[in-house]
């Protein structure tokens, strides 16, 4: 059952609070009888909800007399009180997670040369978005025939949000689709990839003949490569993340003339 706790106030301001309600106007020591809230503690409580704007008092009355706001009115200032407090926190968060990014920046230990590798369609989607999400400086994604990161579910949504988000961060996006997977794909596919990234300034989509398999290129630093389920090949078997420069620019240096060579996609309805 909901509380005027779950709001902010303490025990004793939400029996005061509602005994105003019921008895208003009241004198402290009236309110503190019919409230249970000691005599010792009552006119802190009284002075708390007027600094809430859930009570007022009548200053030229002897003894001082108190009335409650009218609950919508008092709801509503408790509701703002709390959606306050809360940017509050978000900002302290935020401000706390920028110090601790920097800080374990500063001490991450260098993973040149390491790899990892997920299994199944969930883990794969998780393991490719998670490495986007680093990307600062260019991604390259290359996807020859049907691949579920293109597909109509929730893995190209996914996909596309982390693309977005890469380009705001000031990260370059190329993406080169073979001319098979354009033909195959439902319009509503390719047009989500048009209306969600096309028109930033940083972003490129084209298509070339010849493009086979899929991978990922993310900062010349690091390579994920998609594995197919060889006995359905829009369904992913796994991803490998393969951190390596060298291996990157072999990767990049192979790409760059299939990229070039590549038209710009043109969608139509």
């Amino acid at each position: 059952m909901s509380s005027l706790r779950d709001l902010g106030l303490s025990e004793y301001e939400a029996r005061a609070y509602r005994a105003l309600l019921s008895s208003s106007p009241s004198t402290a020591k009236e309110l503190s009888r019919a409230s249970d809230v000691p005599m010792g503690r009552v006119y802190d409580v009284l002075k708390d909800l007027e600094q809430r704007g859930l009570a007022r008092s009548q200053a030229a009355s002897r003894p001082k007399k108190y009335v409650g706001v009218e609950p919508e009115a008092a709801l509503d200032r408790l509701l703002e009180a709390k959606r306050e407090e809360l940017q509050e926190q978000e900002a302290q968060y935020e401000a706390t997670v920028d110090d601790l990014e920097s800080d374990l920046d500063a001490n991450a230990p260098s993973e040149e040369g390491f790899w990892t590798a997920a299994v199944g369609a969930d883990e794969t989607a998780e393991l490719l978005i998670e490495r986007l999400d680093t990307a600062t400086e260019r991604v390259i994604t290359v996807a020859g025939g049907p691949t579920p990161q293109f597909d109509i579910g929730e893995y190209g949504d996914e996909v596309a949000a982390a693309l977005q988000r890469a380009l705001e961060r000031g990260a370059a996006v190329s993406v080169l689709l073979g001319p098979e997977l354009i033909e195959t794909l439902p319009y509503a596919v390719i047009e989500r990839y048009e209306t969600q990234l096309v028109d930033h300034p940083g972003f490129e989509l084209r298509t070339a003949e010849g493009v086979r398999g899929s991978f990922h290129l993310i900062d010349a630093s690091e390579t994920c490569i998609d594995v197919p389920n060889p006995l359905e090949p829009t369904d992913p078997l796994a991803m490998i993340d393969f951190k390596d420069r060298e291996f990157a620019t072999d990767v990049r240096e192979l790409f760059e003339p299939r990229w070039e060579d590549a038209r710009p996609v043109v969608l139509e309805e």
